[in-house]
């Protein structure tokens, strides 16, 4: 049997993407995931209200305080971060499922997260995406209309801090075109799945 572009192991592969906020990160995982059904994205539980157009489930579990800080104590998350006065966590049990289903789970967190991953010793492949600049980032934050001067700034803030540690991921991809930039992320988890490809068994001599 020949193999695919990507869904060929029978344990999936774990990447990190990582991107200050108005990036098009959660755009670029989409993409993927839309492309290769066999790559899932890792729904994050999060203590903050939903936004107007997100889907509790699909885009996150919305959960209290109280319910975050008992999973926090039953040890359940992978990672979790506490960003702009709320939190986020990525539930472990989870990412293995995913990952025995033969699918590669897409983990869309920032720098801290992926630091704990790392220092956990979980294999993964890590991804930061760049903006092609500070102008057109804050010009992006500005068109989504949902934050005032005071967030964006904050925004901003923190994207700085985020591409300081944009040097210690695997890859780096600049988003100053989507479809250039989605190439070269689909591009990554295709060769990376190969790494692991087992070679197809020889065909047994024809009998003489």
């Amino acid at each position: 049997m020949s193999n695919k572009l990507v869904g060929n192991l029978s344990r999936g592969l774990l990447f990190i993407l990582s991107a200050p906020g108005g990036t098009g990160k959660t755009t670029l995982a989409k993409m993927l995931c839309d492309e290769f059904k066999t790559v899932t994205q890792s729904i994050s539980c999060t203590t903050r209200s939903p936004r107007t157009h997100e889907i509790p489930g699909k885009d996150y579990y919305f959960i209290s305080s109280t319910e975050f800080e008992e999973k926090l104590q039953q040890n359940a998350f992978l990672e979790y971060v506490s960003i702009f006065d709320h939190s986020y966590g990525t539930l472990y049990e989870t990412i293995i499922k995913e990952q025995l289903l033969g699918h590669h789970v897409l983990l869309v967190i920032n720098a801290q997260g992926k630091n704990q991953i790392r220092m956990l010793g979980i294999p993964h492949v890590s991804i930061f995406i760049h903006p092609p600049s500070w102008v057109e980032l804050r010009h992006r934050l500005e068109k989504r209309g949902t934050e005032g001067c005071e967030a964006i700034a904050q925004r901003l803030a923190l994207a700085e801090y985020e591409i300081s540690f944009s040097h210690l991921y695997d890859y780096q991809v600049v988003n100053d075109n989507l479809q250039t930039a989605y190439e070269i992320l689909r591009s990554i988890i295709i060769a990376e799945e190969h790494k692991y490809l087992k070679p197809l068994p020889k065909e047994s001599p024809c009998p003489t």
